[in-house]
Parts: C-alpha cells; structure tokens; sequence
C-alpha cells in the first residue's frame, strides 16, 4: 500500500482542523498557505471529508472546515480510507500461498491497527514532543 498524495494532504487539511478545534472555521486557503499546498486540490479533498461525515463547511465571510468531532475521535485510519479506499498491502492475496497469505494479511492488521488507534489529538500531541524533544537537545 502506498498512500498518495490524497492521503497525505486530507490528513494535513485534518490535522491542521484538529489545531483549531474550538476556535471556530478555518478555511482551506489558510491551510494551503500555511503548508504551501494547492487550494484547489485542497478542495477536491474536503468535498468526500465532508460528505463522509469528518468535516463540516461554514459559509460565509468568517467561513470554512472544521471537525465534526473531537481530535481524539478522528482515527488517521478513518481519514485514510475516505480519501485512499480499503487498507490493503497486497491485492490478489488469495492467489498467494497459504505461507504468504498469511504474512501479508498480518502485515496489513499491523498498518489497520496502527491507522486506527492513532487519533488526530495523537498526532498534536507527538508534534509537542517532538519541539520539546528538539528544545532539550539544544539546551
């Protein structure tokens, strides 16, 4: 399985909602702006975010996304399968032999596991580690 762009960016749009969760909307040209991404392919990924039920928009001046739920119940796998489709590793697997069909559907319940029991606040919490890990390195 290889996670494309589609993937990664709606998972930026999200985290970055995640960030602001509370303060209101925030619109998708502030987050292509902030991570020097496409509006227009930012668009192209809020619309099956929204219809799935993890964003919602707000129209208006002060308009934009934000989280229909809290950060810590936003999984990355939720997002991952919206914009990437099932998570598999190996497609045609039941061709395989037995020997292999097993390791390759072991490896894709690592990545589900992985995918579903990381959450949005997960991730905003890892990104605090990370500069109070990169601030005491420099001390």
């Amino acid at each position: 399985m290889k996670i494309s762009t589609k993937g990664r960016y709606g998972l930026t749009i999200m985290l970055e909602l995640a960030r602001e969760y509370g303060n209101g909307p925030m619109s998708l040209k502030a987050i292509a702006n902030k991570n020097e991404l496409s509006i227009h392919y930012l668009e192209q990924l809020a619309t099956p975010l929204r219809n799935a039920g993890l964003v919602k928009s707000i129209r208006g001046a002060y308009g934009g996304y934000q989280l229909v739920n809290e950060p810590a119940e936003i999984t990355v796998g939720d997002i991952i399968r919206v914009l990437e489709g099932p998570i598999t590793l190996v497609e045609g697997i039941e061709e395989q032999e037995p020997a292999q069909q097993n390791l390759w559907l072991r490896a894709t319940e690592a990545v589900k596991e992985v995918l579903d029991t990381t959450s949005l606040l997960d991730l905003m919490q890892t990104d605090t580690e990370k500069i109070e890990d990169a601030y005491l390195f420099y001390i």
